[in-house]
């Protein structure tokens, strides 16, 4: 009697498309062939990167592609990135980059994430499987309280007279935002070795962060204790974050937190493998959600 061959588990991947970074896991089954990591700038069309970057690594065909990106929110957003990448893989799930990076932190649990990396939001899913969000409007509308924010603040704080050229070359500079992003680590390292001018400015994109979760929980009625998780360069950053755990217990909010269960990317290519099975349905989006925060945060 012969052996029964299975069919071998087709390739899925999943994509974490950032303002300063694009990472990408491609995985067959239960084993991971391998990741990518590349400047956002590189990256150039999303459609053809997508047909060509996996095939130069031997990640082909693609079963199933999930992309969590920056800038995509709405459903119609969702449709259009998807429709540009059609030819990627024979089945597409886009969302935005704080939905899949709230899935690999909490799971299906409700909870909210702060995410604060290059730019920031706030995101919120309830029992009911209902998101919403505070801020994520980007560098020229908001992002208050992320690497941008704090190093754009640093800039405006120590800028005088002569000593504007370091901060016009930073403006002038190819991807000037990633630039200015890049300062927050070194205006955090001053805050907590006691600078006053860094305290305050780091002080102040905490409250922000802080207001944005406070709006979040409230349109959800979470209730307390509220599960809290974090993603992004900037609460990686442990000192930082725990003024942010304090700011929150100020308003009032009584949270757990709870470190993220895994990397964004690595939830999207779990979610891609399931979407490859016919297992996973479609986020659903109040329509509230693309509202900005209340005054609070302002």
């Amino acid at each position: 009697m012969s052996a029964i061959r299975r069919a071998p588990s087709p390739v899925v991947l999943g994509a974490d498309v950032g303002a300063s970074w694009v990472r990408i896991v491609a995985r067959r089954g239960d084993r991971r062939l391998g990741a990518l990591r590349i400047p956002a700038t590189s990256v150039g069309d999303l459609g053809s990167f997508f047909r060509s970057a996996p095939h130069a690594r031997g990640w082909s065909p693609v079963a199933a592609l999930v992309l969590g990106s920056r800038g995509i929110w709405t459903a119609d957003e969702r449709r259009a990135l998807a429709r540009r990448l059609a030819r990627a893989a024979r089945r597409i799930e886009v969302l935005s980059d704080a939905q899949i990076a709230h899935l690999g932190a909490l799971g299906d649990e409700p909870g909210v994430l702060i995410l604060a990396g290059t730019g920031s939001i706030v995101i919120g899913r309830d029992g009911a499987r209902r998101w919403t969000r505070a801020g994520g409007f980007g560098p020229l509308l908001g992002d208050e309280g992320s690497g941008f924010w704090l190093g754009r603040a640093w800039l405006r704080a120590t800028t005088q007279g002569e000593d504007f050229l370091p901060a016009r070359r930073l403006i002038h500079a190819p991807d000037p935002v990633r630039r200015i992003a890049a300062l927050a680590p070194s205006v955090i390292a001053r805050a907590r070795r006691g600078d006053p001018r860094a305290r305050a400015i780091v002080r102040e994109g905490q409250e922000h962060l802080a207001a944005q979760a406070l709006d979040v929980i409230e349109r959800l009625h979470l209730r307390p204790p509220v599960l809290v998780s974090w993603a992004g360069s900037v609460l990686d950053d442990a000192w930082f974050r725990a003024g942010v755990a304090r700011a929150l217990g100020r308003a009032g909010v009584r949270a757990r937190w709870r470190a993220p269960a895994m990397a964004p990317v690595e939830a999207a290519a779990q979610r891609a493998a399931a979407l490859a099975e016919g297992r996973t349905g479609r986020p659903r989006s109040r329509s509230r959600s693309a509202r900005s925060c209340s005054g609070r945060q302002r």
